[in-house]
């Protein structure tokens, strides 16, 4: 008997190291995840806030707190959360374009827009946020890229694409009876038309959009 429960203890590590590399180890890859989904987005709630009453320079450490607990989170999630994963990608994005990151995150919008329209299963809701930020992310690299004296042919096929979204949205949400995004969207894509319009002189003597 005694040699039995020695033999039984003895176990006990190999089955905790096991556990701990097989079931465990996802498990704490999801508390990891968890805790940086947290952090994100008190991180973000509080850098909208202090966007809204100081401006968006005052927020930029925020969103950079955010940027990175989102990326913790995205490295640490377990695999096979395609939907929790495509959410925090969106989220990541939206963080870098306040952070100096606008290609990082137009380069991920761009290539999450075409997965989601890919995937007849994909989340509604989410496919028209992810597009909306998409639209975003053109909108301001259209006017950085004109600000820079880019070629018009470079700038041009950014705007135009963004203006697309735009539509898109807004036809999405005529044809939902959700009004108040159509209406949103309607004026999104009127500033994208005046911004591929609007004279270099002028664009100059503006001041950069709030992202």
């Amino acid at each position: 008997m005694r040699k039995l429960l020695l033999f039984l203890w003895l176990l006990v590590p190999v089955g905790a190291a096991a556990y701990h590399y097989g079931p465990g180890q996802e498990h704490l890859r999801s508390d990891v995840a968890d805790a940086a989904i947290v952090r994100a987005r008190d991180a973000a709630t509080r850098a909208s806030l202090k966007a809204a009453l100081d401006g968006d320079e005052a927020a930029r450490e925020l969103w950079e707190e955010a940027e990175a607990a989102y990326t913790e989170a995205l490295a640490a999630l377990p695999a096979g959360l395609t939907a929790e994963s495509r959410q925090l990608r969106l989220e990541q994005a939206k963080a870098q374009m306040f952070v100096s990151k606008l290609p990082d995150a137009r380069r991920g919008l761009d290539a999450l827009v075409q997965e989601l329209d890919a995937d007849p299963s994909a989340d509604a809701t989410l496919k028209r946020e992810a597009r909306a930020a998409l639209a975003n992310a053109q909108y301001y690299t259209t006017w950085l890229l004109r600000l820079e004296g880019a070629p018009e042919a470079e700038w041009q096929s950014e705007i135009d694409a963004s203006r697309q979204n735009y539509k898109l949205i807004a036809e999405q949400a005529l044809a939902a009876k959700d009004e108040k995004s159509a209406k949103v969207a309607q004026e999104d894509l009127e500033s994208a038309i005046r911004l591929a319009r609007m004279d270099i002189a002028d664009l100059q003597g503006l001041p950069l959009p709030s992202q």
